[in-house]
Parts: C-alpha cells; structure tokens; sequence
C-alpha cells in the first residue's frame, strides 16, 4: 500500500508560459508555477490558468490546449505519462506553453474541458474492466454518486477516496508473488485455491507507448527529441499472466509478451520468450456509440496505433531496450509483474508504460 501511496501524491512542476502570439499586455504574464498530479490531466488546470493569464487574453472564445516544444499535448493521456514519454532526461521544472486559441483539431480530438477528460476517464474504465473481467457491467451499472466520488478523487489526488469506490466494481489485484514466495509452501496453496477469480484470473490492460529511434544514444540527454506523435506507436494490449511451477512472470517477461514483434532471443532480452498469449483490446465491445461521443472520440484515438502497425518499422533481431519508465521510476525488469501492477497502475486499471528503443536498421514498409 506505501508503494501505491506514493504513487497517487507523485507530482511534477510546471512552469507553464502563455504563447507569445496571445499575449497582449506590456509586461506580458509572468508564467505560472504549479504542481501537476501525476496521475490527472493537464485540461484539470484549467481553473489556475484562466485567473492567471485571462487578463492578457485577445478577444475570443477559450480552446485550451498545451505544447511542448511545439508538439500539442494530447490532453486524455495522464500528465506523467506525458512527462516520462517526452522528457527521457527529466526537465524540472517541465516547461510548458499554454495556449487559448487556434485549436490545432488536425492533431487533438476536441476537448470541453473536464467534462471531456471524465468521460475519457470512464471509458478507459470500461475499457480495462472488459479486459480483467469479460464485461464492464460493473462499471456501466455504477451510480450517479459513486462515479461523481470516483472522479473527484482522482481529481483530487485522493486514494483513500477512490479505494473506497473502486472496491465496488470489483476488479481486484493480482496475487502478489513476491509475497507469496516468502511464504511456506502450504500457506501459498491456500491463497491460490481461494482466490481463483482475482483480476480475471491475471489478465492485465496495458497502454504500451513506444519512442523509436534509429540512432545510438548512451546519456539520456542525448535521446532525439520527439517533435510528432507519428513517432511514437502507441499500442494497447492485454498481457495474461499464466503462471509456472517455481517461475516468477517478471516485467521482462511482460515486455516479451507485449512486444514479440521485437525481442527474440537475440534482442536485449534474451530469456526465453514466455508462451503466454498476448491479445489485442482493440475490438473489446464495452464502449456503446453514445460514450463514445460523450468522451469527445478519445476512445478512438487512444486505439489509432495498434499491433499490425508496429512490426514493419523494427527489425527484431536488432532492437535494444534503452529505457523502460513507469510513473516516473524505472524498474528493474527482474521485479515481479504482480507487484507492479497492483502498485503502478493508473487509476483507471490500465498500466501504463513508456520505452525507447534503439534500433540498429529500420525495415521499409
């Protein structure tokens, strides 16, 4: 529970800087410090940016949305993961540009603000609760109130909070393996009879997105900025976690099984590849068409960069793992699945996880 607990408080500092096309005082706004959940959303700060910029605003309606570099930030894809993806050696404090015009809408799908980020919210819900458990009833059949508590405590960085609503819809955890092998023999027999329905018998949503690159890099530093989103693949999947006699089913062995069109036995990874399935969430049928307006298409989008996508662009005897981060932190690949996803995964039930690649040849298409 500590582990989860400092998850939920992480947060990141933003300078966060008006577009100097927008500005129309002399001096212009001094930028705005604040710090941003790790887990929320950057449209969740609208209501510090408008007192802080509104004055130097030109005549118009609001369309907020934010870049960095240049490269618009898409909104339903929580902050720090934004953070980890974009930022391979950390920048603090992460300086971001704001804007209140000129919706780039032929690289973002349209966002209302938070009403937009809820539903986005929900369906990533519905989305993870069909993966662990073959249906999202639990979360379509929740209440009015229940699903207003869930949302403000993520809005509120609140786990007390969301555990207390989340327990409801029954998703559960995985046996913890680590703790598990600490305990004798006996005692792990029991536990795994009596908990045979835990997290849909292990099978875990994963968002995997994938930075590729074809040069060579040995500092952080030096790792080419990504100034489009076509470079990064962005995939969704759901690792089963199918367990063997006196085997732990480790990170790496999740990373095999999400990316078999890379790693082999000759890539950076070279254990045997699991036999566990690996199956696409992409046709999970628990988002009617009516969500899918209410969530302004981010379903859709959040799907674009899917399996078949992936493998024309790597060659998997050549691939190399440079870096693998999860909420900031960069685990080791020997740590129990388990434990990483009963302790890093996002509030919606999804895991979430960035790597860079290093490729030493780019197959055409």
């Amino acid at each position: 529970m500590e582990a989860r607990e400092y998850v939920w408080k992480g947060a990141i500092p933003l300078q966060i800087h008006l577009h100097e096309s927008e500005v129309t005082t002399l001096p212009p706004p001094p930028p705005l410090l604040v710090l941003a959940s790790r887990v929320g959303y950057l449209p969740l700060l609208i209501p510090h940016l408008k007192p802080h910029f509104g004055g130097a605003l030109p005549p118009g309606a609001d369309t907020v949305w934010f870049d960095y570099n240049g490269l618009p930030l898409k909104w339903f894809i929580p902050t720090g993961v934004l953070f980890d993806l974009l930022c391979p050696e950390p920048q603090r404090p992460w300086n971001l540009t704001v804007h209140f015009r000129g919706y780039p809408s032929n690289v973002l799908v349209p966002c209302e603000g938070e009403d937009s980020v809820k539903w986005s919210f929900i369906n990533s819900l519905k989305e993870a609760a069909y993966i662990i458990t073959g249906n999202c009833k639990n979360v379509m059949n929740m209440s009015q109130s229940d699903q207003s508590e869930l949302w403000q405590s993520v809005m509120n960085g609140d786990l007390e909070a969301y555990q207390q609503v989340s327990l409801k819809l029954k998703l559960g955890v995985l046996e913890d393996e680590y703790t598990v092998k600490k305990n004798s023999i006996s005692l792990r027999s029991k536990e795994s009879n009596a908990d045979t329905d835990v997290a849909g018998q292990g099978r875990i949503p994963v968002r995997l997105y994938i930075c590729s690159a074809t040069e060579d890099f040995d500092e952080l530093e030096d790792a080419p900025q990504i100034d489009s989103w076509d470079k990064i693949s962005y995939i969704n999947r759901a690792v089963e976690v199918l367990k063997e006699e006196g085997k732990c089913f480790t990170l790496g062995d999740a990373v095999k099984t999400l990316l078999p069109e890379i790693f082999t036995d000759k890539s950076v990874i070279n254990e045997d590849l699991s036999k566990t399935e690996v199956e696409d969430d992409k046709n999970a049928p628990c988002v009617s068409q009516e969500d899918n307006q209410d969530a302004s298409g981010s379903a859709e989008e959040r799907t674009e960069e899917i399996c078949a996508a992936i493998k024309p662009h790597f060659s998997s005897n050549t691939a190399e793992l440079k870096l693998l981060r999860i909420h900031g932190i960069e685990p080791k690949l020997e740590i129990p699945f388990s434990w990483v996803v009963n302790n890093l995964m996002h509030p919606e039930h999804f895991l979430h996880i960035c790597v860079f690649i290093k490729l030493a040849q780019a197959n055409p298409r």
